[in-house]
């Protein structure tokens, strides 16, 4: 007689055998983000201690953290460089100073915010681009796998979807936050600010078009209001300029533009509202 269920276990147990990558792999990320937060921010500490000893204490245990996600990951990716653990902690004291920026940004950006404190410990913007700043320098290094699920983690818990290889400036806004999308060849200039539901994408999404250049560039000090979509390697938006929210923008922006939706409305009978793009220099 034929043991129930017995197809389907044969088959998962054929397709677990060549499982690529270990049950606890997934269970680094969150650990790694509580771990670094807490050491660079106390708003993210279950307890604070300003001693030498303790800060020392925490910084090993990040870098052990680190260590052992990459001892898990090593054999399913020959050649990953020992050192990678070493060399993020050198980074911290500059993602340090930048996420610092960027939560002083968020502040003088959004008039519901009371203070820099605030931002950090409440802000899913501020939370998404902290996560994003470790998960990028990890990705620049070469570390596998870790940064894409870092990302994914920021993304469950914010709605904001940053791929790691994604370049960002300093003084990085993002206001309310959920449905953001940024693309892995985006480039972000400094003192940018982008709102809920925005866009950064590919004109094209085929695999062919990895290794190209498929997200646009948002240069220094521009604004993207809400649920704007921006999309092209090949597309930038110019220094300075400001987008309205729903544009859906698929060409450059000269600089210093403002670029529209313009609401007409005409008789019914004629024919029904309709909204056109539309740029002023």
């Amino acid at each position: 007689m034929d043991e129930p269920n017995g197809r389907l276990i044969q088959t998962l147990i054929e397709a677990r055998r060549h499982h690529c990558f270990p049950p606890d792999v997934r269970a680094a990320a969150p650990e790694l983000i509580e771990k670094v937060l807490a050491l660079l921010f106390p708003h993210f500490a279950e307890r604070m201690d300003c001693s030498s000893v303790g800060i020392r204490s925490e910084v090993a245990v990040v870098e052990a953290v680190l260590t052992r996600a990459l001892d898990t990951l090593a054999p399913r990716y020959p050649g990953t460089s020992p050192d990678m653990p070493r060399r993020f902690m050198e980074q911290l004291p500059e993602i340090y100073a930048w996420l610092r920026q960027d939560a002083e940004a968020i502040n003088e950006a959004d008039p519901a915010a009371r203070n820099v404190d605030e931002v950090i410990l409440t802000y899913p913007g501020f939370y998404a681009i902290a996560i994003y700043r470790i998960a990028h320098a990890l990705h620049s290094l070469g570390f596998p796998l870790l940064p894409r699920l870092l990302t994914e983690l920021a993304h469950q818990r914010t709605g904001v979807d940053i791929h790691p290889g994604a370049n960002i400036g300093r003084r990085f806004v993002i206001d309310h936050g959920t449905g953001v999308v940024i693309g892995e060849t985006t480039l972000i200039g400094t003192g940018v600010k982008i709102y809920q539901g925005v866009t950064l994408g590919a004109l094209q999404v085929q695999k062919g078009l990895a290794d190209k250049k498929r997200h646009p560039t948002i240069e220094d000090d521009v604004v993207v209001y809400a649920n704007a979509t921006i999309l092209g390697g090949n597309t930038v938006v110019g220094r300075g300029s400001i987008i309205a929210g729903n544009a859906f923008i698929t060409h450059s922006i000269p600089p210093e533009s403002m670029v529209t939706r313009r609401s007409e409305v005409r008789h019914r009978e004629a024919t029904v509202e309709f909204d056109e793009l539309e740029y002023h220099i």
